[in-house]
């Protein structure tokens, strides 16, 4: 494997349990239900006795432009990421929003989306060489956020065709049948559905004599994007910095970080869920209860910025529970 990360630390897990046992002897402590879990969550992660809220989360949405959208395998037009790209670049659109409520702040990379992958059904998307520099990008991309400062990173992710790729890479590395896999996506009909079911179904059976091997499927089956966002993932963790993990694309980019760097998930909270049959086995399979229940499927880390506030309501309201069990 050309891509190596660092060792992945873990958490202090003895100061989230002892948070979690301090607020159990008090009535305001007992009354938090899951909010007391990710307060404590954040403390362990922060390295803190008490959690404070984040204050420079910063959301990294990487597009992608994907050949096998060329086969009707979404509701979107073929040229729906370039729009979303300049609607991001100009302020507008659901991450910009939702960035503003919030109180992110947002990074868009673009460097592929006016570079089509090729029909992951029929030809490799990239070679592997591009894959890996796409990898490496991820790895920069968090190194430089990290060292400007940002406590928390959202991925998000803008792309058509990219529930497709996501389950392709997900029914191959949890050996799971297509028809399993593939959910609606952009909201697809039954006709649609069929094109994408075989689409993957094909992109699947090219890999299945090295699907063990992350980087040469996702340089097969994946995407520029989706590697950018393994390495800013897996970074992030190894780097001691919380991630927030939004929709289908992201949480199976999770999953694979978990994969190349294990222990990735520790630092991981999910924040929303969707109907997508990937993004529900890979939370389960990262052990993350998502944060809110939105089934947003917009990406543009819109439904990880929308669980920004309740992430960082659950540290005031922990740090302030802690103070009266005092």
């Amino acid at each position: 494997m050309a891509v190596q990360f660092p060792p992945v630390e873990a958490p202090n897990a003895s100061r989230k349990q002892t948070i979690l046992d301090s607020l159990q002897v008090s009535v305001p402590g007992r009354s938090l239900g899951r909010l007391a879990q990710i307060g404590a969550w954040v403390a362990s992660v922060q390295g803190a006795d008490v959690p404070q809220p984040f204050t420079r989360a910063r959301a990294v949405v990487v597009a992608g432009n994907h050949g096998i959208a060329r086969r009707g395998v979404s509701a979107w037009v073929e040229d729906a990421a370039q729009q979303q790209v300049q609607q991001i670049a100009a302020g507008g659109g659901p991450a910009n929003a939702a960035a503003r409520l919030a109180g992110g702040s947002i990074r868009l990379v673009d460097a592929y989306v006016n570079h089509p992958t090729r029909p992951i059904d029929t030809e490799p998307a990239m070679t592997l060489q591009a894959c890996t520099e796409a990898f490496e990008h991820g790895i920069a991309i968090a190194d430089q956020e990290i060292d400007a400062g940002a406590d928390l990173i959202i991925p998000g992710d803008c792309g058509v065709g990219n529930t497709t790729v996501a389950a392709a890479l997900f029914g191959v590395f949890t050996r799971t049948e297509p028809v399993k896999a593939i959910g609606r996506g952009s909201g697809i009909n039954d006709e649609v559905w069929k094109v994408k079911v075989t689409a993957m179904r094909d992109a699947m059976f090219r890999v299945r004599s090295f699907r063990d091997d992350e980087e040469r499927v996702i340089a097969e089956i994946g995407g520029p994007d989706f590697a950018c966002l393994v390495g800013l993932i897996a970074q992030a963790a190894a780097r001691r910095t919380p991630v927030v993990v939004d929709g289908a694309y992201a949480a199976v980019a999770a999953y694979v970080a978990e994969r190349m760097a294990p222990g990735t998930k520790r630092w991981l909270i999910a924040s929303q869920l969707t109907a997508e049959p990937c993004h529900v086995t890979c939370l389960e399979a990262l052990e993350l209860e998502p944060v809110l229940a939105l089934d947003c499927t917009v990406g543009q880390a819109a439904g990880g910025l929308a669980a920004l506030p309740t992430i960082n309501l659950a540290a005031e309201l922990v740090a302030d529970a802690l103070a009266d069990a005092t």
